[in-house]
C-alpha cells in the first residue's frame, strides 16, 4: 500500500500478553484464540476502515498457502473462530488494529498483508511476519491446561530432570525452548516432518491439530524413516559420534542438526530422543512432560506378552502431552503418550508412537489409536513362561510442579498391580485385540500354586560407586523342614539399557548346606580390575545366581555404579548482565591418574553456547579448580548443568540452580 512506513507490532505488550517474551529476536511470537495489536503509520492520511482488506498466510509450500491463505477486514464483532480485526484507534496517517486469530488456526510462520479497494495495485502490501504458536491459557483451545503452575512447568521451563535407572538417579536436562534460534529450528522440522510424514489428514488441519503434530514430531525426532531426523540411535558402543550420555540438553543437538544441513546428529537413547521432543513441542506451546518407566516391556508384536525373543528395558523415557481428543471422545481427554525412540514401526509403518492416551491404556482400551497396545505392554505386560505377572512397569515417574522430586504416576497407567481390577483391565485388553488369556493366566495359576523351598535375595553390602570394588551378598532361605543341598551358579555382566547382556565380567560356583528353616549369606565380591573395561554409559551390571531348575530357583539384580560428581560454587551474587563468576573442582578420588578429562557447562539464560575446558591429568588425590564467567540474560531461577568426562567415567552431570535478579 502506497505510503506505509512504518509496521509497529507492539513486541513488548503484546509478548507479555501472550507469555511469548522469553523468545528472543524481534520477531513478533503470539498465541492462537488471542488478540494482538499493531500499529500503521503512513505519509500521508490512511483509507477509511472499510476500505482495508488484510490477509494471513502461512505454509512451506505454494498448495499449503493457498491452503491457509485468509482474507478478512475490519469488524465490531470479533469471533475467535474466524481471523477478524478490531480498529482500536486512529488518527491522521496512523491507524492501531486488534487482530484476533481462530482458536483452531494453524500454527507457523505467517505473512501479514494490508490492501485497500481504492488502490490502483491489486496485490497486498507486506506488513512483515509473526509467529503464532499454540496456546494452553485459552480454554477453547485443544491444549488448554486450567491449572496455572502445571502451565509453567509444562510449557515455560526450560530446565527439567529425567529419572533413570532406579528412579534415585537424577538425569539434569536443559531444554531451552527459548534460546535463540530454536523456534526457527522447531518450526523448519515441523515443515519438513509434513512432507514426510502425511496422511487422510489434510491441509490447515494439519498445522492446527495436536494429535498430527504430536504424531509427525514423534516421528522427525529420530531419522529412521529416512526423514531426515534429528537423531540416530546407538545402544552399543557409539565410536563415530558422541555417547548418548555426553549430552546435557536439547540446545546442542537441535543447532548441531540445523548447522549440518539436517543430517542426523550421532547418537541418542531413550531420554535423548524424550529430552528434544519436550524442547520442541514446548515450544510450539503443546504442555509436556518426561515419563520414565522401569522395567519396561517391549512388545513388538503387540501380544500383550513378552516372549522370550522380546526385551524388557531396565528403564524406558517418553513424553506425555496434555490435549483434547476429540477423535475419540472427551474421556480420553488429557495426558497422551508420544515416544520418538525408534522402537518398531507404528500401524503407519514409520517409526513413531502415539498419541496414545493415557486413560486408555489405564482402562485396556488398546484398540484406540495411536499405539495403545504397544505402550500398555511396556507398563503391563506379562511375561511368558514366568510366575511373575507384576515386574513390568514400575515406578512410573516424572518430574513434580515446582520441584525437582520424583513424582509416582503408575496409578495414572494402570490399576494396583495384582489386583482383580488391574486383571479385569488385562483381560479386556486381550479380548479387544482378540488374544487368549490362558498363558498368563496359566502362570498365574502355576504361581499361586507354586512354593519354592528356597528364596534368594542379592543384598547390597557397600557403596556402589565407580572406581570402588562391588560387595553384595546372596542371601538364601530355606523355607522346608528339610535338609536342602544346593550349587548356586552365579555370575555377572555388563548389560546396556534395554536390558541386553554385552559383556560377562565375574562368575563363580559354591556348594551351599542349608538346614530346615535356615538362613546363610555368601558374598558376591567384584573387583574394579574385573568390570572397568566392560561398563557401559548407563554403568549398569546384572548379577544373577541360579541353583534350581524349578519354579523360583534363582535371582537377579541390576546394580548401578554411581559416577563421582564434581562440586559447583557461584563465587558472588547474580545479576543480570552483570560478570557472573563460578568455580568448579574436580577431585580424582581413584588410586590411578585421572587423565583426559573435559568439562562442559550449558545453562539457558546463563550461557549463550556450551563452554567447554580441557582438563590437566590429576594424580590420585589431587583437585583442580576451573573457573568461568556468564552473563545472565534474564531474572529468575536458572540451571547451570556441568559434565564432566575422563578416562574413568563419562559424563557425570551435576547441576546448580542460581537466583538471577534485575
Amino acid at each position: 500500500m502506497a505510503g506505509l512506513v512504518n509496521t509497529d507490532w507492539k513486541l513488548r505488550e503484546n509478548t507479555i500478553k501472550h507469555r511469548t517474551d522469553e523468545y528472543p529476536g524481534k520477531e513478533l511470537v503470539v498465541r492462537r484464540g488471542q488478540a494482538f495489536l499493531i500499529s500503521l503509520t503512513s505519509r500521508g492520511a490512511l483509507p477509511a476502515a472499510d476500505k482495508l482488506t488484510f490477509t494471513v498466510e502461512t505454509g512451506s509450500t505454494c498448495a499449503l498457502q493457498a491452503e491457509t491463505r485468509v482474507a478478512f477486514g475490519i469488524t465490531s464483532t470479533p469471533s475467535r473462530r474466524s481471523w477478524s480485526a478490531v480498529q482500536t484507534s486512529a488518527g491522521y496517517g496512523s491507524l492501531s488494529v486488534s487482530i484476533l486469530s481462530p482458536v483452531d488456526a494453524a500454527i507457523g510462520r505467517y505473512q501479514l498483508s494490508i490492501k485497500t479497494d481504492t488502490s490502483r495495485s491489486t496485490l497486498p502490501s507486506s506488513l512483515g511476519t509473526f509467529v503464532l504458536l499454540f496456546n494452553p491459557w485459552m480454554p477453547e483451545d485443544d491444549v488448554f491446561m486450567a491449572n496455572e503452575a502445571e502451565r509453567k512447568e509444562y510449557v515455560l521451563s526450560e530446565f527439567g530432570v529425567i529419572f533413570c535407572n532406579n528412579g534415585k538417579t537424577l538425569l539434569p536436562w536443559n531444554y531451552g525452548q527459548f534460546q535463540y534460534g530454536i523456534l526457527d529450528i522447531c518450526l523448519s522440522m515441523l515443515d519438513m516432518g509434513l512432507k514426510y510424514h502425511k496422511d487422510s489428514t489434510a491441509g490447515v488441519s494439519q498445522l492446527s491439530d495436536p494429535i498430527h503434530i504430536g504424531r509427525v514430531l514423534s516421528a522427525m525426532i529420530n531419522c529412521n524413516d529416512g526423514d531426515r531426523g534429528v537423531l540416530f540411535g546407538c545402544w552399543k558402543a557409539c565410536r563415530d559420534g558422541k555417547d548418548p550420555g555426553s549430552w546435557s540438553g536439547s540446545v546442542e543437538i537441535l543447532r548441531q542438526w540445523e548447522s549440518s544441513g539436517f543430517e542426523p546428529v550421532r547418537y541418542g537413547q531413550c531420554w535423548v530422543f524424550a529430552g528434544v521432543l519436550t524442547t520442541v513441542l514446548r515450544c510450539i506451546g503443546i504442555p509436556t512432560r518426561i515419563i520414565s518407566n522401569f522395567s519396561s516391556g517391549c512388545d513388538k508384536n503387540e501380544n500383550l506378552i513378552l516372549e522370550p525373543s522380546e526385551s524388557t528395558w531396565n528403564y524406558h523415557v517418553w513424553n506425555e502431552c496434555w490435549f483434547a481428543r476429540p477423535d475419540l471422545g472427551c474421556m480420553y481427554n488429557g495426558w497422551q503418550v508420544l515416544d520418538a525412540t525408534p522402537q518398531g514401526r507404528s500401524t503407519t509403518e514409520k517409526v513413531e508412537c502415539g498419541p496414545a492416551s493415557v486413560k486408555a491404556i489405564k482402562e485396556g482400551d488398546v484398540d484406540l489409536p495411536y499405539d495403545t497396545a504397544f505402550v500398555f505392554s511396556e507398563v503391563n505386560a506379562d511375561i511368558e513362561g514366568s510366575l511373575d505377572t507384576k515386574s513390568i512397569g514400575q515406578n512410573i515417574s516424572t518430574k513434580a510442579v515446582g520441584s525437582n522430586d520424583r513424582l509416582d504416576v503408575t496409578d495414572n497407567y494402570k490399576y494396583k498391580e495384582g489386583s482383580v481390577k488391574e486383571r479385569e483391565v488385562f483381560a479386556k485388553a486381550c479380548a479387544k485385540l482378540n488374544l487368549k488369556t490362558s498363558r498368563s493366566e496359566s502362570a498365574r495359576s502355576l504361581r499361586e500354586a507354586a512354593k519354592p523351598s528356597v528364596l534368594g535375595k542379592i543384598k547390597v553390602k557397600s557403596p556402589l560407586e565407580i572406581g570402588k570394588d562391588v560387595h553384595l551378598v546372596l542371601r538364601l532361605t530355606n523355607l522346608g523342614s528339610t535338609t536342602e543341598y544346593l550349587t548356586p551358579n552365579m555370575a555377572a555382566w555388563s548389560i546396556n539399557n534395554t536390558g541386553k547382556p554385552i559383556h560377562e565380567i565375574w562368575k563363580a560356583s559354591i556348594l551351599v548346606t542349608l538346614g530346615p528353616k535356615e538362613e546363610k549369606e555368601f558374598p558376591i565380591n567384584i573387583s574394579y580390575a574385573e568390570y572397568k573395561q566392560y561398563l557401559l554409559i548407563d554403568n549398569l551390571i546384572k548379577v544373577a545366581a541360579s541353583w534350581s531348575k524349578k519354579e523360583g530357583g534363582n535371582v537377579n539384580r541390576v546394580i548401578i555404579l554411581e559416577k563421582p560428581s564434581v562440586a559447583i560454587k557461584v563465587l558472588g551474587e547474580a545479576k543480570v548482565g552483570k560478570e557472573v563468576k563460578v568455580a568448579v573442582t574436580i577431585d580424582n578420588c581413584f588410586d590411578e591418574e585421572l587423565k583426559d578429562g573435559v568439562l562442559k557447562a550449558e545453562g539457558s539464560g546463563l550461557l549463550e553456547k556450551t563452554f567447554k575446558k580441557n582438563i590437566p591429568p590429576l594424580n590420585p588425590q589431587d583437585s583442580y579448580q576451573v573457573q568461568f564467567k556468564f552473563f545472565p540474560r534474564k531474572s529468575g531461577t536458572k540451571y547451570l548443568l556441568v559434565n564432566f568426562s575422563c578416562n574413568k567415567f563419562k559424563d557425570s552431570v551435576t547441576y546448580q540452580d542460581i537466583n538471577v535478579v534485575d
